[in-house]
């Protein structure tokens, strides 16, 4: 099994990156991008550093996809907390939606496309491997190209949606991955609560390559 890991920032690819190289790992580009490449119990693992956002993590995806043929993809890092989380906790993404996608103006609900799909289920065999980890919580996942730190537009996410997190990143993969039948599964740290404090609690959590979610996702590994 070929399975490809899109990490959006140096901080969160950092300890993934470590453990890789300390397993045999080694360097290459995916399509300009860093990567690291190492197998792990009979798999092959290939993570790369996407770089913030949806167009990057969307392209990332695609190129993992095509070029290496990829079973399915991961994605991982931080995120803030809609409702239902706390910072610290550990969620799998059990559905994905672009909060940011806005064709109100010509009769659309906020964050629905023209194509029948706009939100995006997580893969059951992925979500069962991950709901085995101890601790491990559930959480509906919005995302959007936006860093979010405003309680107003939070609790508006949360009334239209019902997420429990949001990210920039997950949905835009859950996307390619829809698209190309590839599974997907996103596991996110909840590093700050999307209000008035969250770049402070973003930037103390994001600055100290904690070791635990590159954790959570070899034991995920395992499990599947």
């Amino acid at each position: 099994m070929k399975i490809g890991f899109v990490i959006a920032d140096e901080n969160e690819y950092a300890p993934f990156y470590d453990f890789a190289k300390k397993n045999g790992g080694s360097d290459s580009l995916r399509r300009s991008r860093e990567s690291v490449s190492f197998n792990l119990n009979g798999k092959e693992l290939i993570a790369v550093k996407a770089g913030i956002g949806k167009v990057n993590a969307a392209s990332a995806a695609a190129f993992l996809i095509s070029d290496d043929k990829v079973d399915a993809v991961i994605n991982f890092g931080l995120s803030g907390a809609v409702s239902n989380l706390r910072r610290n906790d550990i969620a799998a993404g059990t559905s994905y939606v672009e909060c940011d996608f806005d064709l109100t103006p010509i009769g659309y609900p906020l964050g629905k496309k023209p194509q029948d799909i706009y939100v995006y289920e997580a893969d059951e065999k992925l979500l069962n491997a991950a709901l085995k980890i101890d601790g491990i919580k559930t959480a509906k996942c919005g995302c959007g190209d936006l860093f979010l730190a405003n309680k107003a537009l939070k609790q508006k996410y949360r009334e239209i949606f019902g997420i429990e997190e949001f990210d920039m990143e997950t949905a835009a993969v859950a996307s390619v991955c829809h698209d190309a039948c590839v599974p997907f599964l996103a596991v996110r740290q909840i590093s700050d609560t999307a209000d008035d404090a969250a770049a402070e609690s973003y930037r103390e959590v994001n600055s100290k390559c904690d070791k635990t979610l590159t954790e959570i996702i070899i034991e995920l590994i395992n499990n599947i």
